[in-house]
Parts: C-alpha cells; sequence; structure tokens
C-alpha cells in the first residue's frame, strides 16, 4: 500500500523540492514544502509594517495568522496554493523582499513552533508529501515513510552553480559552497529542531545518483 504521508528532509540543495513534486504528481498528492510556511510568515509582517527584527511581535502574527496550503489551483508553475486568511499569497510569498527577510523570521523559536503546529496539522490530513529540514523528527515522527536526502556540501554546490550558470547568470562555486556551509551550520546548531535524520529514516544519499535514479530509489520505497 502507497504511504499516505511521506516526509522528505535534507540539507539545503540536496534535490528534496525536485524529488518531492515529482513524487507528488505521480501519486496524486499535494506537494507541501514547509519552507513555504516561513515565507508566508514574512509576507505577513512585511504587510502589517512589522519590524521582522521584533520577534515577539512576528512570533504573534504567526499564531495570530491562519496560514492554509492546498493543491496548486492554477497552472502558472506553482506547486501549491500558499492561502493567508484564504487570500492566495502563492507568488507573493516569493518576492525580493521576502526573499531578503525570510532566514530572520526562519530563525525564531516561536515562529517555528507555531508553524510546526500548522504543518502537522496540513500533513495529517494525508496524501501528502512534506517536505522540509524537521519533517520527520519534529512535525509527523509518525510519518509512514521518512527519507533523509543527502549530499555532500560539495556536490551541492555543484549543482546550485550549474543551475544559475544554465539561467545564463555569473556564479562562483566557493561562494555557493561557502553559503552552503554556514546554511549547513545553522540548521544542524539550532536549538530549535536541528537537521538530523530520523532514526527510522531511510537515508538516500544522492552524491553519485542522477535525478532520475534518486527518483526510482524513491518510488521503489514507496512500493514497499
Amino acid at each position: 500500500m502507497t504511504p499516505n504521508i511521506i516526509a522528505i528532509d535534507g540539507p539545503a540543495a540536496s534535490g528534496k523540492s525536485t524529488i518531492g513534486k515529482r513524487l507528488a504528481d505521480e501519486l496524486g498528492y499535494l506537494f507541501f514544502d514547509t519552507g513555504v510556511m516561513y515565507r508566508a510568515v514574512t509576507w505577513i509582517a512585511l504587510q502589517r509594517g512589522a519590524d521582522v527584527c521584533d520577534e515577539e511581535v512576528v512570533t504573534r502574527l504567526a499564531q495570530e495568522t491562519p496560514i492554509d496550503v492546498a493543491p496548486a489551483s492554477k497552472p502558472d508553475g506553482r506547486a501549491c496554493d500558499v492561502l493567508v486568511e484564504g487570500q492566495d499569497i502563492t507568488w507573493e510569498t516569493r518576492r525580493p523582499e521576502v526573499d531578503a527577510n525570510v532566514s530572520v523570521v526562519s530563525a525564531y523559536v516561536g515562529v517555528r513552533r507555531e508553524m510546526s503546529q500548522q504543518q502537522r496539522r496540513i500533513g495529517q490530513r494525508g496524501r501528502v508529501v512534506m517536505v522540509g529540514r524537521d519533517i520527520g523528527t519534529v512535525v509527523l515522527p509518525e510519518a509512514d515513510l521518512k527519507i533523509y536526502l543527502d549530499a555532500s556540501a560539495e556536490e551541492r554546490a555543484r549543482r546550485r552553480f550549474e543551475e544559475i550558470r544554465a539561467r545564463g547568470e555569473e556564479a562562483d562555486y566557493e561562494e555557493i559552497l561557502s553559503k552552503v556551509r554556514e546554511r549547513d551550520r545553522i540548521d544542524s546548531t539550532r536549538a530549535v529542531a536541528p537537521l538530523r535524520p530520523a532514526e527510522d529514516a531511510v537515508i538516500l544519499d544522492s552524491d553519485k545518483l542522477s535525478a532520475d535514479e534518486v527518483f526510482v530509489r524513491v518510488r521503489e520505497l514507496c512500493n514497499g
């Protein structure tokens, strides 16, 4: 039987979203990249003129504002709908000002705790592929299938470097590698929900695997 709740965790640029979206599409499940929740909170704070550096205020906004995720309602490239108080803000969460502030907001302990509860509420509906860094350990430890998708910092930096170059943009591999390592350090040492595999997660090292090869292995896991 196909797992009802699938959790895919792993470090930045490990391919979680690529594999998760492809799997969700094939299964007809909701694809839920939990990072959109932190983007939504950041957008809320900016829209309401709050100081994103004020942890207490931002945390209160996260607690008071309903955020939801639903299957994509429009064929415009979105992976899902992001809703705040029923309003579709999917593309608003990708605005440059959100990009510039989301890392600050996502580090707040109170925000992470509140988002974990909201993510859990959405995930418990079932028929979902959830992607993040603490799904299997904190948000939904009872997930039917837990996968930890890993790759070395060097390989993840190389992939990101090639993605940027493929768009015709300039990229500095060493700079990207430095940022990947710093993100790993922050994610693995934070006080709340540090990045680590769940004890019962299947760990997939994708260093020497193509995206297609990783997907085949994930699909096999779903088939039991």
